[in-house]
């Protein structure tokens, strides 16, 4: 038998953050994917629609009318998945039924005025408006006495449920703290106990000496693809000072985290030249009123993309069944990204 490869041979990946296995199975793509790139969809969304509910001046779904914003807009969703005033209850009947109200609200923020923009066409500065909007949102909603967990998350695409173009991000404030961010608040307490430091300062320190995935670097952040990945090219933004939330960054490291942003998905756009659908969500610590010195700020990227614009992974069969599983290494992914070029492809074309 020879010597085992990570290139070469099944294996299982464990995920810190989770407590999560990942199987990776190399031998079925042993390079990373060198075939077709779809033709350019040479369509443009015009600047302003009229009949999107998120452009200024328009009305929304709900009946009211947005602003004539000229630059990020937040606002309650009309059709909210929480509410702020639900009777408290709670159903309970022996150990195998059980259900509790739960109290919360969501917002939507508008990135840009401009119907036509995605986050990789969008200046840095603009974005660095976005992270500001996240920043305040955060310290406002935590504020409240009844909020224990803000999601912070953006859907790009029809793929992963985007029901409009108009680029924007969601706000979902809660009671309790959900699945995904509990489990990685259990690991990240753990480690912090054992060593005294952060589950991910630890993590980017070994990776930043490797370089292997590695994807942006700049003063304050990082973009890596992580050895436990489980979506074709999936990446995380990972801030180098451990911060445990949003409320405790400095203006030079918000403007670093918008230029991550900015080249993380221009990136993914370039992979295939075409609007590279995902969802991303940041990951903080909850606002419980307690400290969290185990909490280190990070925004995971999920696209489904795996060798062309309509080429698709999603969890099926056995991903559903048993645990997630991948072919290419996120170590091809990370090299795939890597050498694609820094300028949008859209600038490329028209330059």
């Amino acid at each position: 038998m020879d010597k085992f490869e990570f290139t070469e041979h099944s294996h299982r990946r464990y995920n810190p953050l989770t407590g999560d296995w990942i199987l990776v199975s190399p031998h079925r793509t042993k390079r990373p994917w060198q075939g077709k790139v779809e033709k350019l969809n040479l369509e443009q969304r015009p600047q302003y629609d009229e009949k999107c509910y998120l452009c200024p001046g328009n009305e929304r779904a709900g009946g009211l009318k947005n602003p004539e914003y000229t630059s990020t807009f937040v606002f309650q969703n009309d059709f909210s998945a929480l509410l702020p005033v639900v009777p408290e209850g709670e159903y309970k009947k022996g150990e195998l039924f059980h259900a509790k109200s739960e109290q919360g609200f969501c917002k939507v923020i508008c990135f840009s005025p401009r119907h036509d923009l995605t986050v990789p066409e969008m200046e840095v500065d603009a974005i660095k408006k976005v992270v500001d909007i996240w920043c305040q949102e955060y310290k406002e909603i935590g504020a409240l006495d009844y909020v224990n967990h803000i999601q912070i998350f953006e859907n790009k695409g029809d793929s992963m449920g985007c029901s409009n173009p108009h680029p924007h991000g969601q706000i979902w404030a809660q009671t309790s703290v959900p699945d995904e961010p509990a489990k990685e608040s259990i690991k990240q307490s753990e480690y912090f106990q054992r060593h005294g430091t952060s589950l991910l300062s630890d993590y980017l320190k070994d990776e930043l000496e490797s370089k292997e995935r590695i994807l942006v670097e700049n003063d304050h952040f990082v973009a890596l693809v992580p050895f436990w990945a489980t979506w074709p090219y999936e990446a995380m933004i990972v801030s180098k000072r451990a911060v445990s939330n949003l409320a405790e960054l400095t203006e030079d490291e918000k403007f670093a985290f918008a230029n991550c942003y900015k080249k993380l998905t221009v990136m993914y756009d370039n992979l295939f030249e075409t609007s590279f659908p995902y969802s991303a969500g940041i990951h903080q610590a909850p606002t419980d009123g307690a400290e969290h010195p185990e909490w280190h700020l990070h925004m995971h990227f999920y696209p489904p993309l795996l060798r062309s614009a309509t080429v698709k992974k999603f969890m099926v069969g056995y991903e559903m069944m048993a645990n997630p599983q991948r072919d290419i290494t996120p170590e091809q992914a990370a090299q795939k990204l890597r050498e694609l070029p820094t300028l949008h492809f859209k600038e490329n074309k028209t330059s």
